[in-house]
């Protein structure tokens, strides 16, 4: 694998999508790559996902077509085969996950590198309620459903705080895309395996 994976991952409302728009934007031209997710969704959720029925997604998944692939609230998602072709001609490639698949994620890509989406739990129930997918009770219980997040080991970790407006934690994240293809063209990357911003 030439390229560089990164795998961008946080609890519902954390604004994952809302980030990896704005970056699309500000890297438009740069060689990195936004790689599209397969989903048993509609279109029209906040993200620019490929709808696929459930029918399609099986099929697609007996035929090997997904390089990824997990299943999360009664939805499945699904990252392409493309991605091994992109990786392979020397892309960095910026993926949309999840924080459970990450052990399987590593031992396919043992070189990926996190960025983990955080926001304070007040900010995860505003976003997730004005959202209108489930109840205030559904809510609640999602937030203390959610698990620790837990980093596998030798994994390299940033963590970006998108509590506050888009344009700080986007530009953070950009910051850090753009220290990852610095590294991946040999100049000056992220140092160290942890950071927390």
């Amino acid at each position: 694998m030439k390229g560089r994976l990164i795998v961008v991952m946080g609890p519902s409302g954390a604004g994952k999508d809302a980030l990896l728009g704005f970056a699309r934007e500000r890297l438009a031209g740069e060689p990195v790559l936004f790689a599209h997710r397969y989903i048993t969704r509609p279109v029209g959720s906040g993200e620019n996902h490929i709808a696929l029925s459930m029918a399609e997604f099986d099929a697609r998944s007996t035929l090997g077509l997904f390089a990824l692939e997990w299943s999360s609230h009664a939805l499945r998602y699904g990252i392409g085969i493309e991605l091994d072709a992109w990786l392979a001609l020397g892309c960095t490639m910026v993926v949309n996950g999840s924080r459970q698949h990450l052990p399987h994620v590593l031992a396919r890509y043992p070189h990926t590198e996190v960025v983990h989406v955080t926001a304070a739990p007040h900010i995860l129930a505003a976003r997730l309620g004005a959202r209108a997918r489930e109840t205030a009770a559904e809510i609640a219980a999602r937030l203390v459903r959610e698990a620790p997040f837990a980093l596998p080991e030798g994994a390299r970790l940033t963590t970006i705080d998108n509590s506050g407006t888009l344009e700080v934690a986007g530009n953070v994240f950009v910051g850090a895309l753009c220290g990852t293809l610095e590294s991946a063209m040999g100049v000056a990357g992220v140092s160290g395996s942890n950071h927390h911003i």
